[in-house]
Parts: structure tokens; C-alpha cells; sequence
């Protein structure tokens, strides 16, 4: 083995490294320079906020380069050689001669992709390894069979890298997977980001890491978009975002709103909990037209012979079952959402009572014409439009109501359902949102529209007054110049003022105050913000009304799906992709699948495998193990179950790096009161050596060790994702049965 090539690596890695340091204070020192200006003008802080922004997104990336910066080389058969890192960095020099590749960039794609068979002119391609800043290992792979030059540092096997990579032991955290990159999953990494691509996967197929590097991959590509756009990875749970969270930030990439859909209206947090029968109602696509037929029951009409008596200083104002029909029907057909068309109801009210009072006091007893004038009447309707008891039988009729309010109100009286499914929905105001509200309360926010028309008359008014007072300021500078010149020659009098240069209303403008909220951060505030991107985990687990509302976020279509039919567990999900995308994009869409599992060795994916099987799935196909590990998975009864999970934690924690104990959330107490140091939690610390979840929060997760606990209370999908988070060993633990897929182990 050659100590030289080594040599010669480290002295190119510290180098690379040196510059990072150079970038880095340059960057630092920017951030700094701005932080310390002291103007007072909102111009200055305009500025200075702008820099802080730029150079604080270049410190990220910067930061993001430090583990692993350079990872591989490419030598091509023309004598090219280019390293490849997770950020590109140039040198100082007058061409910006690239040092290190960016590992997104289009040169450095036969890094994943060439083959002896397809080399892509390539003549070696080598692996470093480094801990820290130090290169600690090379592998090289000659790709170019003709060329004997060797350098001792060649791989016995292709796969040495990734190998390596899946059985180091879990840190609680998912990381980005940029040194061993598939060939399979770089053609979706980088596949075109116009349209819906579904990408498939079965459990260990890496579908969650590949769709977050094709997030970085679009912002790279298409940074001056997407950077304005931002893009929403949706996951299923909280325990799943935080597992995912280090990723992007990597790869340099900060830019992203992560989210459950739980959190994907604004002001809302969903922490309460439904019933899976519950959930499954709310979140059919009946429901659409459910509170739309609901609203229009808040659009009242006073029963006939039974009119709204309204008090009044001109005597009591009749509002009749046909003026309000009327009212109502010409707001209907203004076809605008409820709130927006509650002004055209409140003018045809209006209108109509001011008439009523104008025929009673402008009555002429003996047959003349009313004797009052249209000025008379109009005075008239301004009372009328004023009038508080006016407003509260408008507010009786046509109520201004907010989502949060109509979906409150709905679920404690829900109509237009059946009996069961109405009783399985029904809860008392004041209970905790849950995730499946979520989508109700944006079909609400839809159905009611947001009258924001007293806010913009507010705002206008407000531009006005900066208008009036920069244009004082401009007539002050004018008089200025004015007294200052008078006695002077021509010549001095060509100095530019403010007046000469600038008028009121773009002064005004530039004093207003700016937004430097990211895209993203914007984004989250913002219910009806477009995203250039939306990547959806286990997309496979939503309902209809849930992709109602990812459809409304996104109306590109610009989408990436990921998830496997197999790990359906929630009773709401659509079914198939054609059921999920045919009512937005018909058949428009691309498919891609992913069917190597990298994580689950093959002595633990053929057990888990039989569940799927025994349940008869339709279409079920396992995904192919890449690795064995030599241990089978073992299961035991036992007769105190939390007993027992304690002492074969303790048995296993000194060796196994992260375990996680997966059991129903309704035996976690008694689990957790025998797990020192373990809480459950609907948000739990996947960084600390044991943890204690339930399937659903197990989704997309990966330990070193999994014990599941009593599988019989497990469905086929819960069962087959527990079986499929470990990447070394497999434990089952139960005090009853076992369920028949399993019963090789009774």
C-alpha cells in the first residue's frame, strides 16, 4: 500500500481545509462588519440586514463542509481530475479555479454512476475516508481495464465504502448518505424536478434520504426559484423530523420548512389524538362537500311569519324571510367564498330596510309621492349601515366566522353525516386540534375566504400619511435650496437635493420596513404560500383531504412522493397513486422504485417479510437485502412482560449502540417505570442510547437493536415496520401469542 498517495491526499485535504478556515473568516468577519454599523435610516438597516442574511447563509454552508468535506476523486482517461465534496469550493485566484467539486454538479455524477461497464471515461475512481480532517483510508476502483497502473490502495470490493457506511453503529440521527450514493438513486436524486414523481420503496431502501438529497439537488440546480419558493418536506410524525433534521443542514442546505401535517396551518399545532375510526371519517373526500353543504346551513333565512324585529330611532326595522332570501341569493351568485360575500348579503339588507324606513317616514297619507329626496334617503341608509342591532342581525344571518370557529362548531353538532360516522367525530368545544383537523380547518379557510378589505383601507391610509410627510420633507428641502442659493451663481446652483432625485411616493417606499424572514420561515406563517417543491414521506399513510390541502400548497404540481403501500397503516390513506394523484394530474406523473435494502440485513427481512405474505397484500414485494449479518432474529415468551424487557435491555445496551423497545403505546407506563432514564413521549430523544416508541412513531426511524414487544397487538403494517427498523439485531418479546406470521419462532 502506498503511503505516498496518502501523503499526497492529506496534503490536498488540508489545504482544502485552509481555505474552508479563509472562506469561513471572511465570511465571519462580513457578518460582523455589518452587525457594527450604527445608521439610523431604515435604508442603513435595510442594508445591513441584507448582508447579515447573505453571509449568514454562507456561513451555513461553510459550517456544513466541515465533516467530511472532500470524499472522493475522479481521474478521467484524458488526464481531467477533479475531487468531488459536499460543497464546491474555488480557490483565491484570479480564474476561481475549482478545488473540491460539488458532488451535485454534473461533472461529478460518474462518481455514482460509472461502472466497468459503462466507465464514463473514467480511469479510477477513488473513496476517501477521513476522520475529522484527517485522510485516514483510500479505495480506489480502476474502471479503465486496460490501464496497469496501481497504487496498492484498490478495493477487494466494489462495495467496501457503503458497506462500511451500514454497519457503523446509529448516532439517533439520519445522516446524509453523499459518499455512497447508488446508481439507482442518484436517477432520482436528479431527475427532473417539473411534475409529480412517485418513488416507491420498501423498508431500508433509503426512499427518506434519497428524497431529501433531491431536495438539496433542486435547490442546487434551481436555486434562484426554489430560494424564492422554498420547498415543504412533509413527515408522518414529530419523532421523524427531528430523526431527519441534521440532514439538509449537511449538505449546506437551510432553507426548507419540515413539517407533519399537523403543523401546516398557521396558529395551529395539533397535539390532540383521534380515534382511527375518527380520523378515517374526517379525512374522506366527502368531507369537502360535507362542510361546504355545512356552511351553507350558517347562511340563515328568519322562518317565514317570523321576522327579525330590529330596534331603531325611526321605529323598528322588519327584516322578513324575503329580503333575506334575496340578500341571500344575490350573494350566492356573487360566487365568491362565504366571508367575501358577506358585504354583497349586508348591502341588499341594507338597502332594503333603508327603504322600508324611507316608505314609512316619507309615507304621504293622502297618495302623493314620497316627499323625501334621494340626499334624505341616503342619510337614511347611513344610519341603517351604522345601526348595532343592524349588524347583529347580519352577524344572526350571515355570520363573519373564522375556520378555527366553523370546524369547532361543526364537530360539536357535525350534519350531513350518517349516524355512526357523526357520533365517531362528535367532541365538546375547547378540545385539542388533531392532525386530522388539520385539513378540515383548510377546507374551512377555502370555504370562508378572508375579507381583508378593513385592513387594506388601513394600510392605504397609512402609505398615505408616509406619502404626506415625505412630500413635507421634499417641500422643506426645496425651500431649503431655495433660501441656501438664492444669492449664489448658477453654477453652485446645480447641486442635486433630495427633491431633485426622488418624489414622495417612492421616499415613502423606501422607508418602509422590509421582510428578511427566510422563504421558509415566511412560508410557515403563510397559509396560502406557493412552494416551488413538495416532498411527502410515507405519502402512502394520507388521506384525501390531506392531499386536498399539499395540492393547494403546491400549484405547480411540482412534487416528489415517497412511501411503500406495504407500511399502510393508517385506515384513511388513499390506496393507490392513481387514486391519490388521478384527481389532480390524471396520469401525468412519473414512477420510480427503489428495491435494495440497505439497512435490514437478510436474516431479519425474511422473517419480516412473511408478515406482509400472510396477510395476502396485494403486490407485495420485498425489497433485497445488500448485507447478512450471520444473527437470526430470536423470540421468547415470557410471563412479566416489563420484567423482562428490562432485563434484555440490560443485557444488550453495552454493546449494541442505539435500541429502540417498540411496543403499543398502551403497555409504555409499565414499560417505561423499568427502563431507567426512558421517557415515551410523543416528541422522544432518539440520541440517547434506549428509547421506548410505538409503531407509528417507529416509521422511517433505524436502530442498531429493536426489541418488539407483544406483536400480537400489532396490525400487519404497524408489525411489518417494526420488524424493519434494525440494522444489526431483532428481539421479540410477548406474554400472549404470537400472530401466525410468525409462528416459526413459537
Amino acid at each position: 500500500m502506498s503511503t505516498e498517495e496518502l501523503r499526497e491526499e492529506q496534503q490536498f485535504v488540508s489545504g482544502l481545509y485552509a481555505r474552508l478556515d479563509a472562506l469561513r473568516e471572511e465570511a465571519e468577519s462580513a457578518v460582523q462588519s455589518s452587525l457594527a454599523q450604527v445608521g439610523n435610516g431604515l435604508q442603513a438597516r435595510l442594508e445591513r440586514d441584507v448582508m447579515v442574511a447573505e453571509q449568514s447563509g454562507v456561513l451555513a454552508a461553510l459550517d456544513a463542509g466541515e465533516n467530511g468535506l472532500c470524499f472522493g476523486r475522479l481521474e478521467f482517461q484524458d488526464g481531467r481530475d477533479h475531487h468531488i465534496g459536499r460543497i464546491g469550493i474555488r480557490a483565491s485566484d484570479v480564474e476561481r479555479t475549482p478545488l473540491v467539486i460539488d458532488w451535485r454538479a454534473e461533472v461529478a455524477r460518474p462518481f455514482y454512476l460509472a461502472t466497468g461497464h459503462t466507465p464514463m471515461g473514467l480511469r479510477r475512481r477513488r473513496h476517501l475516508t477521513t476522520e475529522g480532517r484527517e485522510v485516514t483510508a483510500l479505495h480506489d476502483e480502476i474502471l479503465d481495464l486496460t490501464d496497469t497502473t496501481r497504487t496498492g490502495h484498490e478495493a477487494a470490493d466494489a462495495d467496501e465504502v457503503l458497506l462500511a457506511a451500514l454497519d457503523s453503529a446509529r448516532t439517533g440521527r439520519m445522516h446524509d448518505i453523499v459518499q455512497t450514493i447508488q446508481a439507482e438513486q442518484d436517477r432520482i436524486i436528479r431527475a427532473p424536478h417539473r411534475g409529480v414523481l412517485v418513488v416507491e420503496g420498501g423498508p431500508g431502501t433509503g426512499k427518506t434520504v434519497v428524497a431529501l438529497h433531491r431536495a438539496a439537488f433542486l435547490l442546487y440546480a434551481h436555486r434562484e426559484l426554489l430560494a424564492k419558493r422554498a420547498v415543504l418536506v412533509v413527515g408522518p410524525n414529530p419523532a421523524f423530523l427531528g430523526y431527519i433534521g441534521e440532514v439538509l443542514p449537511a449538505l449546506g442546505e437551510t432553507g426548507v420548512l419540515l413539517a407533519t401535517l399537523g403543523e401546516l396551518f398557521p396558529g395551529v399545532t395539533a397535539t390532540g389524538t383521534d380515534s382511527a375510526a375518527a380520523a378515517e371519517v374526517k379525512g374522506r373526500a366527502e368531507m369537502a362537500d360535507v362542510l361546504a353543504r355545512a356552511l351553507r346551513d350558517r347562511q340563515q333565512l328568519p322562518e317565514p311569519g317570523a321576522p327579525l324585529i330590529i330596534e331603531h330611532d325611526d321605529g323598528d326595522l322588519i327584516l322578513d324571510w324575503e329580503i333575506a332570501y334575496e340578500a341571500r341569493a344575490a350573494a350566492r351568485e356573487a360566487d365568491l367564498p362565504h366571508n367575501l360575500a358577506r358585504p354583497t348579503f349586508a348591502f341588499h339588507v341594507i338597502d332594503a330596510l333603508t327603504r322600508q324606513l324611507a316608505e314609512r317616514i316619507g309615507h304621504d297619507p293622502y297618495g302623493g309621492p314620497n316627499f323625501l329626496g334621494p340626499d334624505d334617503i341616503a342619510q337614511l341608509g347611513k344610519g341603517v349601515a351604522v345601526s348595532a342591532e343592524v349588524h347583529a342581525a347580519l352577524e344572526e344571518l350571515w355570520p363573519t366566522l373564522t375556520p378555527e370557529r366553523f370546524v369547532t362548531d361543526y364537530l360539536a353538532e357535525p350534519v350531513h353525516l350518517s349516524d355512526e360516522d357523526a357520533a365517531l367525530v362528535r367532541r365538546a368545544p375547547g378540545a385539542p386540534w388533531t392532525s386530522a383537523d388539520v385539513p378540515l380547518l383548510d377546507e374551512a379557510a377555502e370555504l370562508l375566504g378572508q375579507d381583508d378589505s378593513a385592513e387594506r383601507a388601513r394600510a392605504e391610509a397609512e402609505r398615505q400619511r408616509a406619502v404626506a410627510y415625505a412630500q413635507g420633507v421634499l417641500d422643506v428641502s426645496y425651500a431649503s435650496r431655495t433660501y441656501e442659493f438664492e444669492d449664489k451663481d448658477d453654477e453652485d446652483a446645480e447641486v442635486l437635493l433630495a427633491h431633485d432625485i426622488i418624489d414622495a411616493e417612492r421616499m415613502a417606499e423606501r422607508q418602509e420596513e422590509a421582510d428578511h424572514r427566510s422563504a421558509a420561515e415566511r412560508a410557515a406563517a403563510d397559509r396560502t404560500w406557493a412552494f416551488g417543491h413538495i416532498i411527502v414521506d410515507e405519502a402512502q399513510e394520507l388521506s384525501a383531504m390531506a392531499w386536498r390541502l399539499l395540492m393547494r400548497r403546491c400549484p405547480t404540481r411540482s412534487m416528489t412522493l415517497v412511501g411503500d403501500p406495504a407500511q399502510t397503516a393508517e385506515a384513511g390513506g388513499v390506496g393507490s397513486w392513481q387514486d391519490i394523484l388521478g384527481p389532480y394530474v390524471e396520469d401525468r406523473w412519473e414512477y420510480a422504485r427503489l428495491g435494495v435494502n440497505y439497512r435490514t440485513p437478510a436474516e431479519i427481512m425474511d422473517v419480516a417479510a412473511e408478515v406482509p405474505r400472510a396477510a395476502g397484500v396485494v403486490g407485495f414485494q420485498p425489497p433485497s437485502s445488500v448485507r447478512s449479518t450471520g444473527v437470526r432474529p430470536w423470540a421468547r415468551r415470557v410471563d412479566d412482560l416489563a420484567a423482562a424487557v428490562a432485563d434484555a435491555v440490560a443485557l444488550a445496551a453495552p454493546d449494541v449502540g442505539r435500541l429502540a423497545v417498540i411496543a403499543p403505546r398502551e403497555l409504555h407506563e409499565s414499560l417505561a417505570g423499568k427502563l431507567p432514564d426512558v421517557t415515551p413521549g410523543a416528541s422522544p430523544d432518539l440520541t440517547r442510547p434506549v428509547v421506548l416508541i410505538d409503531p407509528r412513531q417507529a416509521k422511517g426511524l433505524e436502530f442498531d437493536t429493536v426489541l418488539v414487544v407483544e406483536p400480537a397487538l400489532y396490525g400487519t403494517s404497524d408489525l411489518y415496520v417494526a420488524l424493519t427498523r434494525a440494522t444489526q439485531r431483532l428481539g421479540i418479546l410477548y406474554a400472549g401469542v404470537l400472530p401466525p406470521a410468525l409462528s416459526a419462532f413459537a
